[in-house]
Order: C-alpha cells, then structure tokens, then sequence
C-alpha cells in the first residue's frame, strides 16, 4: 500500500497557484485513472485507486501547506503505511521551471509542508517528487502563491502529466527507476 499526497493549499484563491502544484498533479491522476478524490478523511481531500496490484491512497490536506504534516501522518498512521511508501509531490523554488527531481529521501529545503510532514513522521527518509517552479525575483510568499505566468501555463498541463507519470512510475518500478527516467525531464521550451 502507497499514501500519495499532493500539497497545496485550500480554496478556490489558491487554484492555479505555484503552490498547488501538488493538488494539480493528484487531480490529473484521477482524472487519468478514473477515481475522485473528494472525501473528507485525516483534514484532507482522499481517494483510492489500485495500480499495479497496490492500494494507492491519495491525499490532498486540507490543513494548509504549513500543516500537512498532520494530514499525512494521520492517514500514515490509520492504514499502516511504511515511510518509504509515502509520496509527496510538492513545488520547489530551487528547481527551474519545467524541471521534476525524484529523491529517496532528504531536508525539507526551506519548504513550509515539507518541514511540517518531516515533523509530524519525525523522519525524512521517503520519496518526493518535487516539481520546480523557479525562483522569486522578490517576495517569496507573493510568488509561490501567486499564479503562473501566461509562457508558464501554456508548458504546465505537459509538466503535470509528467509528475503524475513520475508517481505511477515510483510505484510500479521503484524508486530508482523513476528516478532514473524522470530526473532529466525538462519542458520542451518554444
């Protein structure tokens, strides 16, 4: 059994922010495969599926970014889910626009869910799928939960599908064989 979970935060102001990439990328899994993520469980938005012969929970706290970490760890907690089949998908500033990064495990590199979800597992080892929506030139809050530029939006829909890919491709070939096919994705830039 798998617990994926995009972050992002609640609330129509939100849609379509940097910030929801993590909701975009579980919405466009369900929407692929068939199945709703609308109930109320662990603070959070949940469905299921099954791929590849695995239970796959997904979830979408519904806590705010800054308290996934609760979502997470109660839904881990209820369906006995190991650390390392924990996925989260999550925006990253450090990471270039139209990038995706696949790690094992690592620090919550300044990122507000992240450091939440690290505290309430009181772990870091388990699998992210972060996908990079470049820096801020200024204020960082406005930018992350500022919306895409229109150059931005006309690429997302093709970075979406791949991050989606990349979580069905964790699950089915592992962690490193994700890892191996998605870390040299880069948006074909036109």
């Amino acid at each position: 059994m798998y617990l994926v979970v995009g972050l992002g935060n609640p609330g129509r102001e939100y849609e379509g922010t940097r910030h929801n990439v993590g909701f975009e990328v579980i919405d466009y899994i369900s929407a692929k495969l068939g199945f709703e993520v609308s109930r109320i469980k662990f603070k959070a938005l949940m469905g299921d599926t099954n791929i590849a012969g695995e239970k796959i929970i997904f979830l979408k706290p519904g806590t705010f970014m800054n308290l996934s970490g609760i979502s997470v760890s109660e839904a881990a907690s209820f369906y006995k889910i190991p650390v390392e089949n924990i996925i989260i998908v999550y925006d990253d500033i450090s990471i270039d626009f139209g990038r995706i990064r696949i790690r094992p495990s690592g620090s919550d590199g300044g990122h507000n869910g992240m450091k939440s979800i690290i505290y309430q597992l009181g772990r870091e080892d388990f699998p992210r799928i972060r996908v990079g929506i470049g820096g801020p030139d200024k204020n960082l809050v406005s930018y992350v939960l500022g919306k895409f530029r229109e150059e931005e939006r006309k690429n997302l829909p093709e970075i979406i599908k791949t991050a989606s890919d990349a979580v069905i491709g964790t699950i089915k070939n592992g962690i490193q064989g994700a890892m191996n096919e998605y870390n040299s994705f880069r948006v074909s830039q036109e």
